[in-house]
Order: structure tokens, then sequence, then C-alpha cells
């Protein structure tokens, strides 16, 4: 049978070269039009009526992720090719290898032969860069990425590869600029970066498809335990192990514990399933794989994992929930027997959240609308941890730790954040005076309204100029923390936002109001 390929992958192959990255996001073929690209470089052709013979091809090694070596991932990939690692099944005479970027290393004497490198790893300088780098002198290539690199560093081994510089020392004389001030070597910059452009430029291919599905991602707003959030924020004490917390990562993990520990999230997740029976659900943590576990799924649902601990299949039945630890199973595996992903928690990283999305998201699935269901808590971390991603940004925690400071103290706080909580204690105080006043309904405790009421009175005292410069100035120019009925009541935004709020309540969430951040 003949090779086929989609417009937009015949497009890429035309512009794709020896050391190229083929990027393409998740689920767009990369796989195959790598294979096509050694196909044809072997004397094959695409588009054809009949499958064309390659002419004595060279040997094919492909590195890949362990996962897609054990699973076979990639053998259904070579096989429109006639092209396998077990020798009988394979048509030509040449030797296909697939293995990890664990075992790279084996492979730094060949010669003559052609190299895929899958979901890529040569970002650094450890063991696996500089296997890489030895293989592709004696050796033709191309590299496979859904996310080539973050930063003008991540592409130094394949800059090097290409022969655009001697070695790292090159690259850094030429183009980084580092802070003087750090006490490690710290990247402030990059100079001539017009350069670097049209170098990244010359070797990146990317494919750009139309997706025939439809992804529809939903925010679950559940509950938790704020005071001992608060407890944490203040002493700076790790329960669980009964010692101070000293850094900012540590702080935001035990405050993303207090979170993500709610049973409000089993709730939400056994709720999903009522409508979506078969779900694959992303987590963090072993303490959340232990409640995960311990779920009471539906009667009959079977449960397997991939994560540290254990290696399984996805579940082949009518009812199953496939748990997947982040780090483990972000990438290197498909399913198209759901719709559904269920993140537990969120990721710190925007990368690794995209690709754990795009597991459901292939070209060969029979869904058009795919569903995602993110649960989060109206907590600093959750909505500090959302907002970053949203950007495309990866979480930062020492940032976070600092802002999570200026603003329990406002001698600390800048204009910024200043105008920030002025905007965000005007916008709840009017709401919840509507839903009180015209709804004749409470979602918050009169205590935690006097505190934001009087917080907000403070402060408006404190920062005149900015408060005059800050949404509804007008409305609350006079504003008394004793009471909201004299405020605008029946404006439209906060009039919705307040019907949106009961709504929820009425649904059956156990909303925390007291750390209710509205959107501005």
């Amino acid at each position: 049978m003949a090779i086929q390929l989609y417009d937009y992958q015949l497009e890429a192959l035309n512009r794709m070269k020896n050391g190229c990255i083929l990027c393409g996001g998740v689920g767009s073929g990369k796989s195959r039009t790598g294979l096509a690209y050694y196909y044809v470089q072997e004397g094959g052709k695409v588009g054809t009526d009949e499958y064309i013979p390659m002419k004595n091809p060279r040997d094919l090694y492909i590195i890949t992720t362990a996962r897609k070596r054990d699973t076979c991932e990639w053998q259904g990939d070579l096989a429109p090719f006639l092209l396998s690692p077990t020798p009988e099944a394979n048509y030509y005479k040449n030797k296909v290898v697939i293995d990890s970027w664990n075992n790279i290393g084996k492979y730094v004497d060949v010669k003559d032969a052609f190299f895929i490198f899958d979901e890529q790893r040569v970002v650094g300088y450890g063991a696996w860069t500089k296997a890489f780098l030895k293989i592709v002198k004696s050796n033709d290539w191309l590299l496979l990425s859904a996310t080539p690199g973050d930063t003008w560093q991540d592409y130094i081994p394949v800059f090097i590869a290409n022969g655009f510089y001697r070695n790292k020392t090159d690259f850094v004389d030429q183009h980084v600029i580092y802070d003087w001030r750090a006490k490690y070597p710290k990247v402030d910059g990059y100079r001539n970066t017009g350069r670097l452009i049209r170098l990244r430029d010359r070797i990146l291919v990317n494919m750009d498809f139309k997706r025939q599905t439809v992804s529809h991602h939903e925010d679950i707003r559940v509950s938790y335990d704020i005071s001992r959030y608060k407890d944490i924020m203040r002493t700076r004490w790790n329960p669980w192990e009964d010692r101070p917390i000293e850094t900012a990562a540590e702080l935001c993990m035990a405050l993303r514990r207090v979170t993500n520990s709610d049973e409000s999230r089993s709730v939400a997740i056994l709720e999903i399933m009522e409508d979506h029976p078969r779900a694959i659900i992303f987590y963090s943590y072993d303490y959340e794989l232990d409640i995960l576990r311990s779920l009471g799924y539906p009667e009959g649902t079977e449960v397997a994992e991939w994560n540290g601990h254990k290696h399984q299949e996805i579940p082949t039945g009518k009812k199953w929930v496939y748990l997947v630890q982040y780090t483990a199973g972000c990438e290197g595996w498909n399913c198209i027997t759901t719709d559904t992903i269920i993140f537990y928690s969120q990721q710190y990283s925007y990368k690794v959240a995209t690709q754990a999305a795009g597991r459901i998201d292939r070209l060969n699935t029979p869904y058009r609308d795919l569903n995602y269901y993110h649960l989060k808590s109206f907590s600093g971390i959750d909505l500090a941890i959302s907002k970053a991603l949203s950007k495309k940004k990866n979480f930062n925690e020492g940032k976070f730790v600092g802002w999570a400071q200026a603003m329990s103290d406002p001698e600390l706080m800048n204009r910024k954040d200043v105008a920030e909580l002025l905007n965000r204690r005007r916008r709840q105080i009017l709401v919840h005076s509507i839903i009180y006043y015209k709804m004749d309904d409470n979602l918050i405790s009169d205590s935690t309204w006097s505190a934001w009421a009087t917080e907000l009175e403070e402060l408006q005292k404190k920062y005149p100029d900015i408060a005059a410069k800050v949404p509804y100035a007008e409305e609350f120019k006079d504003f008394d923390h004793s009471t909201g009925m004299n405020l605008p009541l029946d404006d439209p935004w906060t009039v919705n936002k307040a019907r949106q709020l009961l709504a929820m309540k009425d649904r059956g969430f156990c909303i925390q109001c007291e750390q209710l951040e509205i959107k501005l």
C-alpha cells in the first residue's frame, strides 16, 4: 500500500533536511512524517498509487521514551513503510533499533546510519547531550518535538550539532549576558538575538495543521481548608513533618497539599464520572494518588496506574480510570478510547500541562468533542498557578512567595499590587452586597465581609491617588466599611457575577467564598 500523508505533512516533508527539528503539536503525526523523510531519503516515494521500495536503506535508529519503546508504539508507525525491529518482519535487510534515551550511550560508535530522536531531550550538558553530539558527527539525523525549546540555551546542543557554533563556550561568548550581581552564573539576557532567530528558523520545520477535534476546558471549583492554609502561611510550619518550612518550594508544596487534599476534589471527580465513565486522571504527588486509589468509584470501574510505582496498560472495559502522574506520563503515549481528562491538581510547567492534554487529542480519535476538567480552588496558590499557565508561562515559586508576603503586609506592596488588591476588594464587596441586599442570600460570613470592607476602607485612605484610578472609584468614593447598602447594587457585571456564584451554590458545589478571587 502506498505511503499517504496529509497536506500539511507533505508540506513539512518538502522543507525538511538533515539536522532539522520537526515541530508539530501533540497528535500531529510527527513520527509518520519523520519516517517519511527517512523513506524518501532512501529512495522511496510518497503520494504514489503503489508502495515504492527503498533502495538498500541504511540502518535506522529511533531514540525515544522508555514508554514508547515498551508499548511498541513506533512499530505501528513503521509498519506502512515495511520496516520492523524484528528481522523476520522487516522487508529489508537493514537494522531497525528502537531504544530509550536512557540507553543512548550504547550507540555513540554507530556510523553511516540514520537517527530519529523522538521527544526532544538534548538540552543541558549531561550524558544524553554528550552522546547525541558524538552520534550526529557520523550519521544523518533529525529531531521530533512538540515543544523544541523554552530559552535560547535549550538550542545550544542542536546549534552545535548543525555546525553553527564550535561548542558551548563559543555560543556563550557570542550571545549570553550574565547577571554580575548574582552569586552564581545566572543568565540576564542575550545579545545578537537576530542571528539566533535566523539560525533557529533554518532548522525548525513547523507542521501547521487544523485539528478536527474541539477541546472543551472547564474549571471545576472546589473548596479547601482556609484556616489550615492561613496557619501555614503565617507560621511557616510543616504540619506533616513537624518542622519549619525553609524554602519557597517547601512552602508552596505545603500549601498545595492543603489545597489538593480537600474532600471536595473527590466529590467532583465522582460527579464528573457520572457522565464520563472512562476517564484519565492526572495528578502530581503520591498523597494525591493515595486519595485517588481509595475513591468510591462506580461499581465495575477498573482502576489502572502509570507512575513511578506501576506501569499498567490503559483499561479496556466500559468503566475505567487511568491514574497518571504528570512527570511519568505527560508524553510518549496516546489514548483514543476516551474523550475525558480530569486534572486533579495543576502542574507548574505549561509544557507539561499541554503535553498531558494532548494524550487524547490524536488524529485518529473517534471523538470530535474532547472534555478537560480542571479542579481548582480559590486558594492563592491555585489562582497563581492558573494565572501563570494561562499566560503560557511556568509557575515561579519564589515570585509567588514574595507576592504572598507583600499582600499580607501593605508596607511591602508596590503600586501595582495595591491597585490589584483595591480592584479585587471593591468587586468582592459589591458582588456580595448584591447577594445579601438584593438576592436575600449569603455566601460568606459577616466577619469575612467586615474584614474585607475594613481593609478596603483603610487602603483607600492610605493610597487615595491609586484608589482614584482603579475601577469603581466614584462608586466607592465615600465607602464606609459598616454597610454596602449604598453601593450601586444594579451594576450589570456584578449582578451577573452574583447570579453565577449562586448558581454554583445551587448545583451543590461547596465553595469557600472567604477566599473568593473574582476575575477582573
